[in-house]
């Protein structure tokens, strides 16, 4: 593990997701980079179904929120994954 591995394993603030989501972000390989998001999305739902019902979790569904929204621009702009916006 690298000085900055482990500076980033101490930034984790949702462990349930944000590994996955990390690494889909620093993946370069167009193939590993599908199968990156495609973890990371599973995390994120996963995590968002454990949290229905939760009031204190208003901060972690923002932050799913905002992570969604990177993994479709990454969809987009990398994977060539259609606009569904237009």
């Amino acid at each position: 593990m690298t000085d900055q591995d482990a500076s980033r394993s101490q930034n984790i603030k949702y462990p349930h997701w944000q590994r996955e989501f990390e690494a889909a972000l620093l993946e370069g390989d167009p193939q590993t980079l599908r199968q990156r998001v495609d973890a990371a999305e599973t995390a994120i739902f996963l995590r968002s179904q454990a949290l229905v019902g939760n009031a204190q979790g208003h901060a972690e569904r923002q932050a799913i929120s905002d992570a969604i929204g990177t993994l479709r621009a990454i969809q987009k702009e990398k994977l060539g994954y259609p606009d569904w916006n237009k």
